[in-house]
């Protein structure tokens, strides 16, 4: 079997019982957040819907069963890196192959109600990568069955100018042990390049990259509170038309923001233990 493309579809911040606080936040910050969304799963979420991916802020109703926050098992924070797919049963074949595979594929489904009114059932296949290979979050496969009721052009207009995610950071003590992972699941046929400080995999519009704490405060990028030397999800980049949008919304929000000559940065303090970067890009 051929080796999978590796496209980000997007990524997930956990937020808990916190999706009132975390929809508040990121309206705040210039981002078009679709309706509360409830899976047929137990967990809930709002999306941030781009060009080829979107960000997912994922959690759970405060008054809902406490046992829904055993879907996953993860940290406040960026945790969940999702990969498209065509075919999530292929992708099971393969991941099987790598001794990488977690659960058979899952299908689930949550109502959706389209920027028309018409309500609709977004429908998605799902399969795992084993949780062992990942300890500071999750990834899986996703394949969209109703990529329509996702990839509205409504929603894909944002305030703050965002176009698409164009960075997921992952900080390690050390990155090549890190990157090992991503290399077994995508290599020989997907280059994966970097140094001892910074290994990247391009996939699709996302550059995954993988850091030391030295990169990462060389770039301006915080330690996530939680960070203990082991691999941590930890950084958003997102490829925006103007900084300008970006600033006038983070104003406008009352958001605390920093400025580099090229970007604007939010600590991970203020966004849910994520740093969030925005960076005008050229594709």
């Amino acid at each position: 079997m051929t080796s999978l493309i590796p496209v980000v579809d997007h990524a997930v911040i956990n937020v808990d019982d916190q999706l009132d606080q975390a929809q508040a936040l990121f309206v705040r910050m210039g981002f078009q957040l679709t309706g509360r969304g409830h899976h047929s799963m137990g967990s809930s979420n709002h999306l941030a819907i781009f060009g080829e991916n979107y960000l997912e802020l994922l959690g759970y109703e405060p008054d809902g069963s406490a046992s829904q926050k055993g879907l996953w098992h993860s940290p406040i924070g960026l945790s969940g890196l999702v990969w498209k797919t065509d075919d999530a049963d292929m992708a099971y074949q393969y991941l099987q192959q790598r001794q990488l595979a977690g659960e058979p594929p899952t299908a689930f489904f949550r109502p959706v109600t389209l920027p028309d009114g018409q309500s609709r059932e977004a429908r998605f296949c799902i399969t795992r990568l084993n949780a062992d290979s990942l300890p500071d979050g999750f990834s899986f496969f996703c394949q969209h069955l109703t990529p329509d009721a996702v990839w509205q052009p409504a929603w894909q207009q944002h305030a703050n100018g965002v176009i698409d995610i164009s960075q997921f950071v992952i900080i390690a003590d050390h990155p090549p042990s890190a990157m090992q992972v991503y290399a077994r699941l995508f290599q020989p046929q997907y280059t994966i390049s970097g140094n001892a400080d910074d290994y990247y995999l391009q996939a699709g519009k996302t550059r995954l990259r993988i850091i030391s704490p030295r990169q990462a405060k060389e770039e301006f990028i915080a330690l996530p509170d939680d960070y203990n030397g082991q691999p941590r999800m930890s950084a958003l980049e997102f490829s925006v038309s103007s900084l300008k949008r970006v600033r006038d919304c983070l104003i406008s929000g009352d958001i605390h923001f920093y400025a580099t000559s090229n970007m604007l940065g939010i600590a991970p303090q203020k966004a849910f233990n994520t740093t969030l970067r925005f960076r005008e890009w050229d594709y």
